[in-house]
């Protein structure tokens, strides 16, 4: 009997002793459940994972352990009691190249790996870089590219296509850098967010880390990589516009061990446009798989294919010509030159391979491949940038001057990015050293083309590109009205009767037929790159030295190539007041190379398909000096900058606006860019997020061509702008519990257009409104975003008085998000 009390007496108190621990994880700062957090005891390693709303329920007693990838491990000793746990978000520096994505939710993204090709937080990088992550986009609703970047300090989307002003300069290179590595397209219709996790704006010019780059800055779109925790979710819109949109993004871990992750994003959009016959759709499907078989490897594929179709819209004319005099309210936002005939079909297809591997804790080797395939399919009516003129040669203010254009091209770009890490110590510095190389070529293939119609008719049947009054007898002739014209090979558009029937291009007298030269044009780097920290003081020192070769008509008899190299040097220094404040200084050099990639700009795509390559001109060479602020408030949860900056750029290649040549290039001696930026973004408090900015530029011409333009303000450039984007969630207890509202504000001060001197684009403010309506215990979101809440007549941009680029009227998008 006493042997049976006494093994009762024992369970007894084993079973008083063990307790069910049941508790709730949540994120810190976003206040939502997290699904999948270890939650282990510490004694028998025993565990579980939460559920899908962040629950977990576990049989034992004493501490236990809560982690989770993203977030800093919280320790707590349980007493059987529900415990409420909220995990704060923390950055991981395991990663040497991103193979696996970002696990927390805000308005902050504190690293990067582009500008120095390591993990490095924003704050030690002597250099402004601006974020929009993937949670601002989707709370405003941002589904392109230029509606993401736009709230970047120093940004302005400078048309409806993928053409910025970043910091007073206009963007030379068509193509975006994705991950690190450049692509070559024309976005002429923008592409979908839907696979992107977050934007970075590195500032000034970034040659020493990226190859041909932009002055003003470098847009890096940085994808979304697969996560260790199970995510799911779907979100399908309706938006004014007849606009129809769906996308979704799930990830997770393939086998137990989480050695084997995926993700998949996908979207699909349909929609018209406030523009009179503009319309896209537009498909994008991007899956990725992540394998880490342990700590010393990790690789990452990813496949990009991107198929879109719809109308290359070049933008609104206006009435008139007069400097100063002409009435920018002439005609409707919606009026469109074009026709419902035309079309803009691109095909993209990416695929992307990332190896790390560490030899030893302190010796890393990095590389990545990126293959790009392009093309387009290309039909439109568009202006020849003048107005028609009558047997006089006088302008005729209410006809356009048309011409027609058909375009086919395929292009393939390679990009090769390795190098090797190694971190060691000297006494109490440290040091993290980087040696690699660079390879990047873009051939274009052989096959592509452009035919076009443009010019007047003469009477022997040829067509003349401009009207000379001397030879007024030669032409065939039209009457309009009371008005006697030079017959046009494209019929005028009466921008007094617009119409948009069916076009017969069969009449057209196809005067202008251009083989796009087969070209490859290729950069070869090798760069090496300290970082060394002593005490609170860092250096940021790099090498880059860079060969570049253009060769056109390539494999052809006609072959010619042109070849530059620079040695392009870059030093910063960032020191730590104290844990929250630093304060940093830098000095880049930038170096980009003329060749046929500089279509993007306005007329410059003359040598695109010259024999010729523009690298017969001086090549672009620009310097950025620039000082600031970084500073973390409020226990890391609102993040500030202020920066100080002037850059310099010379030989820049532009269009010599000769109405009468309008492919004629000519090269500007030297421009600046002086200015000052300041942003912050993060939590005011719980359920306050907000991201603000302001940006003031001073970008002069020093010496052009034109003497007359020496000590003018450049084009494109507003002097100055703020952004405003804000998000509160009312608490719990609240009345309004479910719901959250967004008020976002834009402002853009006054700007020349592109192409002319006449007239100025109006400063604009608009408003934005969001409601969203999250149900307790539920994972859907309801949200209605209203874009220009007071219909604000405005423009983005503008070429000329025939090309400008209206911002749409009011309207809005209603989205329904569900996650699992």
């Amino acid at each position: 009997m006493k042997r049976i009390l006494t093994v009762f007496f024992i369970l007894s108190i084993a079973f008083a002793k063990a307790q069910t621990i049941s508790g709730l994880v949540k994120d810190a700062y976003t206040n939502e459940a997290i699904i999948g957090a270890s939650v282990k005891l510490l004694k028998s390693k025993i565990g579980v994972v939460t559920d899908k709303e962040g629950k977990f329920l576990l049989n034992g007693e004493g501490s236990i352990q809560i982690s989770n990838v993203g977030y800093k491990s919280y320790i707590i000793k349980a007493d059987g009691t529900i415990l409420a746990i909220s995990l704060v978000p923390e950055i991981i520096n395991l990663q040497n190249v991103e193979v696996v994505g970002r696990a927390v939710k805000d308005y902050n993204s504190e690293y990067t790996f582009s500008a120095t090709r390591t993990s490095t937080l924003n704050k030690d990088i002597p250099q402004t870089i601006s974020t929009v992550t993937k949670e601002l986009i989707a709370d405003r609703q941002a589904f392109t590219l230029g509606e993401a970047v736009k709230i970047a300090p120093g940004v302005t989307p400078t048309s409806w296509y993928n053409q910025y002003n970043i910091r007073g300069i206009s963007q030379n290179e068509e193509g975006q850098i994705i991950n690190g590595m450049r692509t070559r397209q024309y976005f002429f219709l923008q592409p979908l967010t839907a696979n992107i996790e977050r934007v970075e704006v590195l500032k000034g010019p970034a040659s020493a880390t990226f190859s041909s780059v932009d002055p003003g800055g470098s847009i890096n779109m940085v994808t979304k990589k697969p996560l260790a925790i199970y995510r799911k979710e779907v979100s399908l819109s309706v938006a004014s516009f007849s606009t129809f949109r769906g996308m979704l993004d799930f990830t997770g871990p393939i086998n137990k061990d989480k050695t084997l992750l995926y993700r998949i994003n996908g979207a699909y959009q349909e929609a018209r446009n406030f523009r009179d016959i503009v319309s896209n759709k537009s498909v994008i499907l991007s899956p990725s798989i992540s394998y880490i078989p342990n700590d010393k490897t990790a690789i990452n594929t990813e496949l990009i294919f991107s198929n879109m179709q719809g109308t290359l819209d070049r933008g609104q004319p206006v009435f008139g010509a007069i400097a100063g005099k002409t009435d920018l309210f002439s005609t409707s936002k919606s009026l469109n030159l074009g026709s419902a005939t035309d079309f803009f079909r691109s095909k993209e297809v990416i695929i992307t391979g990332t190896l790390s591997h560490k030899f030893t804790k302190n010796i890393v080797f990095n590389t990545s491949y990126m293959k790009q395939s392009w093309s387009e399919d290309l039909q439109e009516h568009r202006t020849n940038n003048s107005f028609a003129v009558d047997i006089l040669n006088q302008p005729v203010n209410t006809l356009a001057f048309m011409q027609f254009v058909q375009r086919k091209q395929v292009w393939n770009v390679d990009n090769l990015n390795s190098y090797f890490n190694f971190d060691f110590n000297t006494g109490k510095a440290k040091h993290k050293l980087l040696v690699g190389f660079d390879l990047h070529s873009w051939h274009k293939l052989i096959g592509g083309g452009q035919n076009a119609a443009r010019g007047y008719l003469l009477k022997d049947g040829s067509v003349a590109a401009s009207f000379v009054l001397a030879n007024a007898a030669n032409y065939q002739t039209v009457k309009l009205g009371n008005v006697t014209l030079p017959k046009p090979n494209v019929n005028f558009f009466d921008l007094a009767n617009p119409t948009y029937g069916l076009r017969n291009i069969q009449e057209y007298n196809f005067n202008v037929r251009t083989v796009i030269p087969s070209a490859l044009t290729t950069s070869n780097a090798i760069f090496i790159q300290e970082q060394f920290q002593l005490n609170k003081l860092s250096l940021l020192l790099s090498l880059r030295n860079e060969w570049f070769e253009d060769i056109t008509n390539y494999k052809t008899k006609k072959s010619s190539s042109f070849k530059n190299n620079n040695l392009i040097p870059r030093i910063g220094f960032t020191y730590a007041m104290n844990k929250n404040l630093n304060v940093y200084g830098t000095y880049l050099q930038g170096f980009q190379p003329q060749s046929n990639t500089v279509s993007l700009m306005p007329s410059t795509g003359a040598f695109f398909w010259a024999d010729n390559s523009p690298a017969l001109y001086k090549p672009l060479i620009s310097d950025l000096k620039e000082i600031g602020v970084k500073a973390d408030l409020f226990g890391n949860t609102l993040k500030m900058n202020l920066a100080l900056y002037e850059i310099n750029q010379k030989n820049i290649l532009i269009s010599a606006n000769d109405p009468t040549q309008p492919d004629l290039l000519v090269q500007r001696g030297a421009d600046h860019s002086r200015g000052f930026e300041w942003d912050i973004a993060g939590y005011l408090t719980q359920n306050w997020q907000i991201n603000a900015s302001f940006s003031f530029i001073d970008a002069k011409i020093i010496t052009d061509f034109n003497e007359k333009l020496n000590g003018q303000r450049k084009e494109n450039t507003p002097r100055n702008s703020y952004n405003l984007w804000n998000r509160y969630n009312f608490k719990e207890k609240s009345l309004f519990k479910d719901l959250g509202i967004g008020i976002g504000m834009q402002h853009q001060a006054s700007r020349l257009p592109w192409l002319s001197r006449e007239f100025e684009i109006p400063a604009f403010t608009t408003f934005d409104f969001a409601l969203y309506y999250t149900p307790t215990k539920s994972n859907v979101q309801v949200a209605l975003n209203m874009y220009n809440m007071f219909d604000k007549n405005y423009w983005i941009g503008a070429f000329n008085y025939l090309r400008m680029f209206p911002g749409a009227p009011r309207n809005a998008a209603l989205t329904l998000t569900y996650k699992f």
